[in-house]
């Protein structure tokens, strides 16, 4: 089984992540915390954590690591802190580690951040980030969904590079999305956006797969 790192693994969505890996026959989630305290959920769920701030060095973090989902997000107070400079301390870590992959979960926007009507600080640190991993040389995929709920999985999605359209996706199919997405055939070097939608997901990822990195 391939090892996880997920920066983000306390938030919303990235709890959800932690849940679809530890269930997975391929993969093993390692959950990175910033907080002592954080350890008790994870561990209740036998699963592998590892100490790690996204404002100090998290080089530590990505020993036996094999992949990587990054769903760390500062919720608007620090965002070229946490979701600009901290994304690319980690897209930094894996590239010195030789991380197979690595999947982002960027914003829907985040590729004209300047022509947004709100959140424009975040959707600039969110391209920051992206661009970043982009010219890394890294194998990624950068997925950007739209306004996110919290209601529970639906598992058909709408995606495609440009959707040209706003729409909303629970953080649960987000979550799957992005979970899917580390399978070597699956989405490599690929951006694309997702909202709600028709489409099983994996038949929509199929769309965006080929098996060369």
């Amino acid at each position: 089984m391939e090892k996880v790192l997920v920066a983000g693994a306390t938030g919303t969505t990235g709890k959800q992540i932690v849940n679809l890996l530890n269930e997975s026959q391929y993969f093993e989630p390692i959950a990175m915390i910033r907080k002592e305290e954080q350890k008790e959920q994870f561990e209740a769920q036998n699963v592998k954590w590892v100490m790690g701030d996204l404002s100090e060095d998290i080089s530590h973090t990505f020993k036996n690591i094999d992949k990587v989902i990054f769903a760390a997000g500062s919720g608007g107070k620090k965002v070229v802190e946490i979701d600009q400079e901290g994304a690319k301390k980690v897209v930094d870590g894996a590239k010195t580690n030789d991380i197979k992959k690595f999947v982002m979960l960027s914003s829907m926007g985040a590729d004209n951040p300047e022509e947004a009507d709100q959140l424009v600080e975040y959707l600039k640190a969110k391209h920051n980030a992206d661009v970043y991993l982009k010219n890394s040389g890294l194998n990624y995929t950068i997925v950007r969904p739209g306004s996110l709920i919290n209601d529970s999985a639906f598992n058909h999605i709408e995606l495609s590079h440009k959707l040209n359209k706003h729409g909303e996706i629970s953080r649960a199919d987000v979550a799957q999305t992005l979970t899917r997405a580390l399978h070597d055939d699956t989405a490599n070097k690929e951006t694309f956006e997702i909202i709600k939608g028709e489409t099983l997901i994996s038949k929509a990822l199929d769309t965006m797969s080929t098996a060369t990195v």
